[in-house]
């Protein structure tokens, strides 16, 4: 590593799935709040629906979600109150068009066959599913079986994101999440053999006593299962805000220049292998939506990660789950029994979020063209005289070749993408409100 960019990788930086980040909604947008949105839709509003399902059958410690430990009892009241949000939400809007259905969580594939096809009836009824509706959903490969497979195909599920985060048992071992890659592979096995051909797998680098040797083993083994996308993450140690974390073992962490090291090897190898480099931290084959919306520049980030298509609004149901409209951010209460307490009372659930500006909408949209495209023309913004502060902030970095500044034109290399997140955080007017987020690298 280039010693003049060991500063930049320790430096932190949001990951710019919303903006502004989550740590900065507050309190100032309630379920009425939130209400007079959803009726404000427009008729023909094309909707994207995501259901959190916060339980696990076991907490991996490197994991920052908001998750919850289960045996199972309390999965079918939940999926009842769930319906009910549903209800809430279908009542406020009336029946749109969803063109998308994201189930994240948690661990989605806790939910039984019979359990998951009762919520999908539910949207069914409630919403107008499109005919290419995009259907996503996230699990874990150590509990997937061929009746949950037939149901997922039942209802129209045409993508599964797998997480795998390392294939080396010593690594498996120091983060709390076991998972031979032969389980992977017969997961594989199972979803290919019910009809799902679109998968992608989560990698991570970053991870206790994990080196660029075991990431290189990890891609190469994930290559062989030939999924379609892979996203590549930094694990992020925050154990103040995760208490699971503390179980890691923080002196076997990668310091920032071995994370760097893995970061670059594996994109190089992922690449080598036939796979594009999306974004900040995606990849895909050349024929997959994803790598196509790259190149003809129609990519969206939100908090699915990179996708190829954006709808108008992004509805969330469940805990914690963030909604996105037109007039801004709407977050549902983390706590389970909470959340279902308000929603059994016939209540919307939101708890915070953030209403967004007119200031707010155009930062947004540069640093989404900044993330997706690692380029953004300030002209459409008023030009680079509107941003001065931005870019008094970027001139070290231009110095220090991470970023390029032409005019209105603000680039960042692609081999500096790593850094993209730094050269976002230029145009982000809440950067230095005192919250920490994951380092840079």
């Amino acid at each position: 590593m280039d010693p003049h960019l060991l500063p930049y990788a320790e430096r932190q930086a949001p990951r710019y799935t919303s903006y502004p980040s989550a740590p900065h909604f507050s309190a100032d947008v309630d379920g009425a709040l939130y209400q007079s949105w959803l009726g404000a839709l427009p008729e023909r509003a094309a909707l994207s629906l995501y259901l959190h399902i916060p339980y696990c059958k076991q907490l991996c410690w490197y994991c920052g979600c908001n998750t919850y430990l289960t045996r199972g009892g309390d999965i079918p009241d939940f999926v009842t109150t769930l319906m009910t949000e549903i209800d809430l939400v279908a009542s406020a809007i009336g029946s749109h068009n969803v063109s998308e259905i994201h189930w994240g969580g948690g661990t989605p594939n806790i939910l039984s066959p019979d359990e998951f096809l009762r919520l999908q009836h539910h949207l069914d009824f409630w919403f107008d599913l499109a005919p290419n509706l995009s259907h996503a959903i996230e699990l874990d490969p150590r509990h997937i079986t061929r009746a949950l497979a037939a149901s997922y195909i039942q209802a129209g599920v045409n993508r599964v994101s797998l997480g795998v985060q390392d294939l080396n048992p010593h690594v498996q071992m120091a983060m709390g999440r076991v998972q031979p890659q032969a389980q992977v592979a017969e997961a594989v096995a199972i979803l290919r053999g019910a009809g799902i051909t679109d998968l992608s797998f989560d990698l991570m680098y970053g991870l206790p006593h994990q080196t660029v040797q075991d990431v290189a083993h990890t891609i190469r083994l994930a290559a062989d299962l030939a999924p379609n996308r892979i996203a590549l993450f930094g694990y992020a140690h925050v154990p103040w805000f995760k208490r699971r974390q503390r179980l890691i073992d923080a002196d076997a962490l990668p310091d920032a220049e071995a994370r760097f090291e893995q970061a670059e090897l594996a994109r190089t190898l992922l690449c080598d292998l036939g796979y594009e480099s999306i974004g900040l931290d995606h990849f895909a084959k050349p024929e997959d939506p994803l790598a196509k919306a790259a190149h003809a520049r129609t990519l969206h980030r939100n908090f699915q990660g990179y996708v190829p298509s954006s709808a108008d609004a992004l509805i969330g149901f469940g805990p914690s789950a963030i909604s996105r409209l037109r007039e801004g951010y709407a977050q549902n209460i983390p706590a389970v029994r909470t959340w279902a307490r308000v929603v059994e009372s016939g209540r919307l659930p939101t708890v915070r979020g953030h209403t967004q500006s007119a200031d707010d909408a155009r930062r947004e949209a540069i640093i989404e063209s900044l993330m997706c495209d690692l380029e953004v023309d300030l002209a459409p913004f008023g030009g680079a005289a509107a941003f001065t502060a931005s870019l008094t902030a970027l001139a070290p970095l231009a110095l220090d070749g991470l970023v390029e500044i032409n005019g209105d034109i603000i680039r960042v290399p692609t081999n500096m993408r790593a850094f993209c997140r730094l050269v976002a955080s230029a145009f982000d007017a809440y950067a230095n409100a005192g919250t920490q987020h994951s380092k840079a690298i």
